[in-house]
């Protein structure tokens, strides 16, 4: 029986985990759309969920829940700045897990989670600006 067995361990320790969810969070908040194996991108939609309801509550509580969970100040910023309002009257189900076939290398599934009403130009624009900054200082 599978009592009390309520999330995917990922032959992980909890804090190598714990890292991971929150590396791969940080990059869906930034780059709204993130390719991963399928048992990942599942379990950081349960991760995802709660932070964009932390953003849309936007409280300091919240905020600083949102910062213990989050790395960079940048990623926490963008949460409660431009995702909170954005999904201010949805009531739930945020993000979005497409399966995308299987890797060449070891055939494991993949799949795209994606935030539902997503800004198709937020991917990739941070790479953007940077070489666009390169360019300029040359």
């Amino acid at each position: 029986m599978r009592h009390a067995r309520g999330y995917r361990r990922l032959n992980r320790t909890a804090e190598h985990r714990k890292a991971l969810f929150a590396n791969m969070a940080g990059s869906l908040i930034e780059h709204e759309q993130i390719k991963t194996t399928l048992p990942k991108a599942k379990e950081l939609k349960r991760i995802i969920d709660k932070l964009i309801t932390l953003g849309k509550r936007g409280d300091l509580h919240a905020r600083r829940q949102a910062r213990a969970q989050l790395k960079q100040d940048a990623h926490a910023a963008k949460l409660f700045d431009i995702l909170g309002p954005r999904y201010a009257e949805r009531q739930g189900g945020y993000s979005r897990v497409l399966k995308a076939g299987f890797r060449y290398g070891d055939m494991a599934p993949m799949a795209i989670i994606e935030l539902v009403d997503r800004d198709p130009d937020a991917k990739g624009a941070a790479d953007k600006a940077r070489l666009e900054a390169e360019e300029a200082a040359e």
